[in-house]
């Protein structure tokens, strides 16, 4: 099959490698998801071989060929990984960056001492919601943790009033506001705005955050009441070194990817010419690539030289930034193989013939299923990938501001109640010193609030634009 014939069958989700009925690609999908679910969950077996094998069989199950099934799987893993691959990369050299040179403690440090009190769960917020964009939430926590468990021991604080603004802060960043992978993800399957989705993603985080943040803890912090578990204060990352990079510089930094991003789409809502030298300028300046490419070497000289590192040094930190995330490029790449497998079997469109006879909005579908993988995995990601190669369709005849709702929802729905089939619950248990009862009334109960709220925002924001 020539290159061209490939891109026209990932493209054509009207012209199906199967003639299978709605019932057999029912049954297919929900063998599909069983077989990952399975593997997941019972078998330990990594994400992306559970993603490959669940593709094969729901490809097989639904009728196809197998050669087409493949072709399908790897068309889309390589599409995704072109598409999101490189972005996923930059965000983790500058989120090494931004931890080895100490610019994460400066932020930390210089935010904590102008806040007191009250405002100090406040003050986590804004302090993991600024770590938490260039940043993978695993090492957002790890990042974090030091500082929570400082902060609740030296000011006597119940851990989980400064613990749950803080996880509330990197969730939110995580599972809502690119350039994390999951919502890149969805940009790319539904061919949303990534400019108008950042912005509505900011939009909607904000009361989000503050209700399952500050608002929270509040509760949290009476139903659990733990000590401060010192056998897990490890050392920040700055402690041996003699200089730290500025706070407006760190801060500059780390804003300027979405600045950036966020200035492509306010002159495309003002100018709205495609020919216009100014939007062309900023088509290239505010796209993801340029964006994120530019906070890195920005970065190097406002990050790493003031932190003293010379170039080698500097070169070790790209290449201790990009080896961990292979794994995470995998389970990405994967989950656009299965979703290019969905939609070249039909299922995206049996998706969108049988939502047309429901009485239910198409973000609240897609909120929907995104819950139920979220369940079934505990990957927020997965859920993610795989529900927005589900309602794909969908996104045909939305507006722009819609289709990026619709990313948004997915998003909201990747979050809910994470349990025990999530890492990030282990993690959190861990690090706080927590029993699985106590996690579940804490973290997965802040997860679920997360989910709803944002989800609901969708929908009401979804009324008025």
């Amino acid at each position: 099959m020539t290159r061209l014939s490939v891109e026209m069958l990932a493209a054509d989700p009207v012209a199906p490698i199967t003639s299978a009925g709605h019932a057999q690609l029912g049954i297919a999908v929900l063998t599909g998801i069983a077989v990952i679910v399975a593997l997941i969950t019972r078998f330990r077996l990594h994400a992306f071989l559970a993603l490959t094998i669940g593709s094969l069989v729901l490809g097989a199950v639904a009728g196809a060929p197998l050669d087409k099934a493949i072709l399908s799987f790897t068309t889309g893993l390589g599409a995704t990984v072109a598409g999101v691959g490189v972005l996923i990369a930059l965000g983790a050299v500058l989120g090494k960056l931004l931890a080895d040179s100490g610019g994460a403690d400066q932020i930390v440090d210089t935010i904590l001492a102008k806040a007191g009190g009250r405002g100090m769960p406040w003050a986590m917020v804004l302090i993991a919601s600024v770590i938490g964009l260039p940043l993978f939430f695993e090492v957002g926590i790890v990042l974090l943790i030091p500082v929570v468990l400082m902060v609740a021991k030296r000011g006597n604080y119940s851990v989980m009033r400064i613990g749950v603004p803080a996880l509330a802060g990197l969730s939110v960043m995580h599972g809502l506001i690119p350039p994390h992978p999951g919502p890149l993800v969805a940009i790319d399957a539904v061919k949303a705005n990534l400019g108008v989705t950042l912005a509505f993603g900011v939009l909607i985080a904000v009361p989000t955050v503050i209700v399952a943040g500050p608002l929270f803890s509040r509760v949290a912090a009476r139903w659990v009441d733990v000590p401060v578990p010192d056998r897990m204060v490890p050392a920040r990352p700055s402690e041996d070194l003699e200089h730290r990079p500025g706070f407006g510089a760190t801060l500059a930094t780390v804003l300027l990817p979405v600045v950036l991003m966020l200035s492509k789409a306010l002159v495309d809502i003002v100018v709205d010419d495609p020919g216009k030298e100014v939007q062309r300028v900023f088509d290239v300046v505010g796209s993801p690539l340029i964006a994120l490419l530019a906070a890195v070497l920005v970065g190097i000289f406002t990050l790493g030289r003031p932190a003293g590192f010379g170039k080698e040094r500097i070169s070790g930190i790209v290449e201790k930034g990009l080896a961990p995330i292979a794994g995470i490029l995998l389970i990405v790449g994967a989950g656009g193989g299965f979703k290019q497998t969905l939609i070249d079997c039909g299922v995206g469109q049996m998706v969108l013939d049988i939502s047309r006879s429901w009485n239910i909005p198409a973000l609240l579908l897609a909120w929907l299923i995104a819950v139920v993988i979220r369940l079934a995995t505990g990957s927020a990601t997965v859920a993610t990938v795989s529900a927005a190669g589900l309602v794909a369709p969908l996104a045909a005849d939305m507006s722009t501001t819609h289709t990026a709702l619709l990313v948004l929802a997915i998003g909201a729905g990747s979050l809910f109640f994470s349990h025990v089939n999530d890492a990030g619950f282990w993690l959190v248990k861990e690090y706080f010193g927590l029993s699985v009862g106590q996690t579940v009334k804490t973290w997965s109960v802040m997860e679920t609030i997360i989910s709803v709220v944002a989800g609901g925002l969708v929908l009401l924001l979804s009324l008025v634009v």
